[in-house]
């Protein structure tokens, strides 16, 4: 069963102004899945995975596309990045050919890749300015639920309306937990695979598919040991050496596997605001998984129950929603560095989401239960920025949106994503 998603507008409206579409993601998140739907009944689609097609494409670029001329699918391209340069002599060539006849551009190439580090360099090198260039994750709360999910927003009378239109928006604590705890993976999402042998192959598969090149065969067992330590890290500051100490690897070791994980769409990096910065603003960026299903799995939490009662609970609830905020970015074709960040400085006076828009702060508070006394203590500590900060939010377990004060609003978190 094919389940819509957010990003096909994305990818539709790339199609229209781009030759080359090439699309990033973890693994399994439904890129090849999505890209059929959208363009498989013109689309030939090759993938690498296939041993016989990955040695032409490494051996010999112009007898592969000989063999599989545009309008073409290539699915892993991540592991011939040598075709890109034959993909640009081809588009040039055709748009040429297009020029002189006078006749429109259309889309040539679908690339799809789950390592965004192994094909940065070659698409600055040969497909900028030929290639939109979009990040997907898995499902998000909406998509779950077959609603067409809207863009990360704080606007008080917007979020009122889609609170009237969507009456049974409402899901309590434990509803939400076994979201948390099924995360967004399609196969696990559709029914068609079981969660635990799911992600305990997908872990295996992504250290042997996408980590064991990039790491000594010594160092699996720690690379396999320091993901699930960040597990147990997630939606908190990263520091190096405490986690470098912790799995038994240096420094400069740690940074080189989060970069891993951050560019194959495992953990999302969250930065500090630092702009017009004083020596008081931590600068560590603070890590959350992107899918929190994964995330309980590597943790060895055994219900969505225990996981809700636990400690780690308010860290889940938090991982769950700056998650969800970065998916709704990503599907509609936006960079989310661009404009979420995190505050927190020396005195421990913190702010879990920061949107700059257009010159303007928007703060967020994320509360696992209902709103507690002055949840928005920390929003004036933003005045050191002089800049303006709008009316801010609170986002908890709430069943209805309510105006706090002036400085903020409480959102549901079943209301996210509308």
């Amino acid at each position: 069963m094919y389940i819509n998603r957010d990003i096909e507008k994305v990818l539709l409206d790339a199609a229209e102004s781009f030759q080359v579409i090439t699309i990033y993601g973890s693994r399994q998140v439904g890129k090849t899945t999505t890209v059929d739907q959208l363009f498989g009944e013109t689309f030939e689609t090759v993938t690498l995975d296939d041993a016989e097609e990955l040695d032409m494409a490494l051996t010999s670029p112009r007898a592969f596309f000989e063999s599989h001329p545009w309008p073409l699918i290539i699915d892993e391209v991540q592991k011939a990045v040598g075709l890109l340069n034959e993909i640009k002599i081809i588009v040039d060539r055709q748009r040429r050919i297009w020029m002189k006849n006078n006749e429109p551009r259309r889309l040539m190439f679908v690339l799809t890749g789950s390592n965004q580090f192994e094909l940065q360099e070659g698409i600055s090198e040969s497909l900028a300015g030929r290639t939109a260039v979009i990040n997907m994750s898995g499902f998000t709360q909406t998509e779950k639920r077959g609603i067409s999910g809207s863009l990360f927003d704080i606007n008080l009378q917007e979020y009122l309306n889609k609170q009237s239109a969507n009456k049974n928006f409402y899901r309590n604590s434990l509803s939400v937990f076994e979201d948390i705890f099924q995360g967004g993976m399609p196969d696990i999402c559709t029914g068609e695979s079981k969660r635990d042998i799911y992600y305990k192959a997908y872990i295996d598969t992504y250290i042997e598919k996408d980590v064991r090149k990039l790491i000594s065969a010594s160092g699996e067992m720690q690379f396999r040991r320091f993901i699930s330590l960040l597990a147990l890290r997630t939606a908190q500051e990263v520091v190096y050496s405490e986690i470098s100490g912790s799995v038994g690897i240096n420094v400069e070791t740690c940074k080189r596997w989060i970069s891993i994980l951050q560019t194959s769409g495992i953990v999302y990096l969250l930065e500090p605001y630092m702009a017009n910065a004083s020596r008081r603003i931590i600068k560590a960026p603070k890590m959350y998984f992107m899918d929190t299903g994964l995330c309980a799995y590597l943790c060895k939490w055994p219900n969505a129950q225990m996981l809700m009662d636990c400690a780690m609970s308010g860290a889940f609830f938090e991982t769950y929603v700056v998650s969800e905020v970065i998916k709704s970015f990503y599907n509609h074709g936006i960079e989310p560095n661009r404009y979420l960040y995190y505050y927190r400085d020396i005195d421990k006076k913190e702010v879990d989401i920061l949107l700059v828009k257009d010159g303007v702060l928007y703060p967020v508070e994320i509360k696992k239960g209902i709103t507690p006394s002055k949840p928005t203590k920390n929003f004036n500590v933003l005045a050191k920025y002089n800049m303006p900060v709008k009316q801010g939010m609170v986002i908890d377990n709430a069943e209805k949106i309510r105006v706090l004060n002036d400085d903020a609003f409480v959102l549901p978190v079943s209301l996210l994503g509308y």
